[in-house]
Order: structure tokens, then sequence, then C-alpha cells
């Protein structure tokens, strides 16, 4: 598989605008067998595709995404297949039974056409009901969490997820309207955030909210830390694994877990006598994170939070 230069904006479709597509066909030349593990518009899909990969496998938990994927890519015949379900749960879909793959790729967060979607309710445009489920496996969904979750357990998720230094006085104003009437709709979640943050909030707070609140509903953190050692072990030797993250939360688990494999020793400092598996999984394939450049951005605002990395497994 080679990589195509110079190609960035030619695998975008209504659905989704792919990020880093080009990076993601360089780093995975040569893969045969490639699992897009959020398949999503099928972009990057599409992008392998392209780029001489013999079979690429997409999976998804949104049922919409996998059939409007499925549309483009069928001319592609039985080198794609789209397949339903969790990549943080590859052993629950039966088709990927046994299966081991050349390339990995998880391009986490939610798609252009999601976000846009009002039904779905991942966005704070006026009067978008709060759902926010990634899929029907989601336990519960946004409205549910905010009229049911513990005070202390929302500010933890405003503080770890949003990074919002006023996590306990946003929670405590929830809880308060909540009492009086259900947060139902992104205006009264907007409204919670301006009565706790004050009127000078903007759309970057709504946006640090309302993610976070999407990554308690779909429990991302949780799957993400489940998902890397469950595909690592479904790479071939010499498998490249590679994931971009739009999260500080998701970027730090990623580059903590490459960096661990990469490492021959993981035993306690200070431990007299290596116990641990005393040699490395595999190589990071990324000194550090690689980020969208200018033409991309400017084409793509949701790309500027991107941050890519990649992994090399020894096998």
């Amino acid at each position: 598989m080679t990589a195509v230069a110079g190609s960035a904006g030619r695998w975008d479709s209504e659905y989704h605008a792919p990020v880093l597509a080009v990076e993601v066909v360089s780093l995975l030349a040569g893969a045969r067998r490639v699992l897009d593990g959020t398949l999503g518009g099928g972009g990057h899909s599409l992008a392998l595709l392209e780029a001489g990969a013999e079979r690429v496998t997409g999976i998804d938990r949104d049922p919409s995404a996998l059939r409007v994927a499925a549309e483009r890519l069928a001319s592609y015949g039985d080198r794609f297949r789209a397949l339903e379900g969790n990549y943080a749960y590859p052993e629950r879909i039966a088709a990927l039974e046994g299966e081991t793959f050349d390339g990995i790729l998880l391009d986490l967060g939610v798609s252009s056409r999601q976000l846009d979607d009002e039904a779905r309710g991942f966005s704070f445009r006026p009067g978008a009901p709060l759902d926010m489920r990634m899929g029907s496996d989601a336990e519960t969904d946004a409205a549910t969490l905010l009229a049911e979750e513990r005070e202390g357990e929302l500010a933890r998720i405003f503080r770890e997820y949003a990074d919002e230094p006023k996590a306990g006085r946003l929670a405590r104003e929830i809880v308060r309207r909540r009492e009086t009437r259900p947060l139902a709709t992104s205006d009264d979640l907007v409204n919670a955030i301006r009565g706790a943050l004050g009127a000078r909030t903007d759309a970057g707070d709504f946006a640090r909210i309302f993610q976070a609140v999407r990554i308690a509903v779909n429990d991302e953190l949780r799957d993400l830390e489940r998902a890397l050692p469950a595909l690592r072990d479904r790479l071939t030797p010499g498998g490249t694994f590679v994931v971009i993250a739009y999260h500080s939360g998701e970027d730090r688990i990623v580059k903590n877990a490459f960096r661990d494999w990469a490492t021959a020793c993981v035993c306690p400092p200070r431990h007299p006598v290596c116990t641990c598996r005393g040699k490395a999984l595999g190589s990071v394939l990324t000194r550090k994170s690689v980020v969208a450049g200018e033409e991309e951005t400017a084409r793509n605002p949701r790309a500027r939070s991107a941050r890519l990395r990649a992994y090399r497994h020894a096998g």
C-alpha cells in the first residue's frame, strides 16, 4: 500500500471529513488487512482502500454510520465489510473471531454528521434533545445522567472530562434546577452552564461541558482503556496501531499505553529484580503527537484538536 500525498479533502463526505487521512495512509502503508474501529462515514476506510489495502473491516456502534459507509464503499465489493459493534469489545463481534490485522485505526470522538444531527443531541444548538448516545448499547442518555447522577459524580465528570475549574458549582446548579424541572434539551444545559459559570460563557465553554457529558454517557475513556490492549493483541507481527484523539484524557491514555508497550521493564521503581515481561512489546512510531496542518484545519476546523499517535507491534 502506498501513501497518497496531497490528497487531503478528497475523502470528505457529507457525513464526515476524515482527519489526518494522509498521515493515516502513510503510517499504514503496507498493511494488507486493516481494521477501522471507528468507521463513521468511511473516509479513512476509503483512503486505505484507494491506497491498496487488500481488505478493510469497519466497525461502528451507529447503524446509520454503517449504512452510509456501506453504500459509499459498495463498489469495493468483498474488499470492504461493515460490522456493527463497539471497538472496545472485539470479542463480542462474531465475524471477528480469530481474526488478526496488519493495521488498526481508531478515530475517536464523534463524526461531523453526528454533531450536525440535532436529533442525536451532541450539539448545543437550541432545542436539541439531551441524548448523546453513540449507539443503542449505551446504558443511559444525557438527560437521564443529568437527572439521576449524584452531585459529586457530576462534579467529577466536569472536572476530569472538561477541565472545568468550577465543576462543583456547575454540579450544584444542575442539581438545584432538576429539583423543579428536568434538563431535557440543550437549552436547559446551556442555561445551567450560564447560571453556574456566568453570563460571559461562550461556545468554547459549552463545547467542553457537552463533550464531558457525552464522554460520560458513552463511557468513552473506560472503553478506550479496555480497547487498547484488546486490539493490540489482534495485530500481526510488525502491525501498526494508529489512534486519533480529540480530548486530553484520551490522548493521555493512548500515550501512556504506547509508551508502556515500548518499554522493556515496567516493574515498580527500585524493584530489586525484574519480574515483568522483561522485553518491549513493540515501538512507538510517533515521538510526539501528530497534529493537523493549517490547510486541513482551515478546511475542517474540527481537526484542530486532533492528536495522532502510532505504535508498531513486535509480535
